[in-house]
């Protein structure tokens, strides 16, 4: 399989009507103790375990140099701690945390999302990891700590214009969390991305502990390594303004270093809740996404 059939084959597993359905049905179970919730999608993951996860083109990360990381650790899930990385293939090594914005349609939801991650290490696996310290979205949201959750932001903005620019306003509706950022992309340059950051990163992915439970309720994304082999840096003279805010979003640091931005589409099939696929390399992500049968593929709102 190739990176036009496994785009082809994660496209057609998303079906608009029954998002749809999901929605509706969401603002049901919402209504459920989480711990019901927690239940019912797991027993619905068994027949289920990968949703279709397509981002749509100019998803943009805000990189910000954390000058301190030991006034992270207490966010991190256990067996995770704060890890050095370069984000291009050139470039020197530092402690990042990184702001994603991106509009995103899926098996069961479609909409904005902004997600904050801290680069950490798994001292299990040694891997590389992501781990989301908090997230914003118009769209309904799924997590180990607050089960079935509503959109927490409405009239989200995550677009771009004729005249090059990207722009991204989000603001949760009790005004605590909120993403803003304004930056034009017609200088910007295509580079050669870190590998193990980007492919290695994204097949180890967990919760921080505001979000997910103590053991970080990992998780990966199964996609063609091809989509992280290359991004766009946008100069930094060509941000004209970058805001982030959340409960842990302020422990980032303060240094904006590096702004990159997607200009095509990233597919992928995501863990479905209580889910845990491991990749421990490159080698055995391309095996697994090649071998895809999509055929066979049950999402979670059939």
């Amino acid at each position: 399989m190739n990176v036009l059939e496994y785009a082809k084959g994660v496209e057609k597993l998303v079906d608009p009507m029954m998002v749809g359905k999901t929605h509706y049905l969401q603002t049901k179970l919402s209504k459920m103790p989480v711990w019901l919730q927690k239940k019912i999608v797991t027993s619905a993951t068994k027949k289920a375990d990968k949703m279709p996860f397509v981002v749509e083109p100019y998803c943009t990360f805000l990189f910000y140099e954390i000058p301190d990381p030991s006034k992270v650790q207490k966010f991190m899930p256990e067996g995770f701690r704060p890890a050095k990385s370069k984000i291009f293939e050139t470039g020197s090594e530092k402690y990042y945390g990184i702001v994603s914005m991106f509009r995103i349609h899926t098996s069961v939801f479609w909409g904005s999302r902004a997600e904050y991650y801290l680069v950490a290490e798994n001292t299990k696996t040694g891997l590389l990891s992501w781990v989301m310290m908090d997230y914003i979205s118009d769209s309904i949201s799924y997590d180990e700590m607050h089960g079935l959750k509503s959109p927490d932001c409405k009239k989200a903005v995550m677009t771009t214009t004729c005249e090059g620019d990207f722009v991204c306003e989000m603001k949760s509706l009790d005004g605590k969390k909120k993403v803003e950022c304004l930056a034009n992309l017609t200088r910007a340059k295509m580079k050669l991305l870190n590998q193990r950051l980007w492919i290695e990163g994204n097949t180890s992915i967990a919760y921080g502990r505001l979000v997910g439970e103590p053991d970080g309720d990992l998780f990966s994304l199964t996609f063609m390594p091809e989509e992280m082999k290359q991004a766009l840096e946008i100069p930094m003279e060509d941000v004209k303004f970058a805001s982030v805010a959340s409960a842990t979003a302020g422990k980032f640091g303060a240094i904006l270093e590096r702004v990159v931005s997607f200009p095509y589409a990233q597919h992928m099939l995501s863990d479905s809740p209580g889910t845990k696929t491991h990749y421990g390399n490159e080698v055995e992500l391309r095996k697994a996404a090649e071998s895809v049968k999509f055929s066979k593929i049950k999402t979670l709102n059939n």
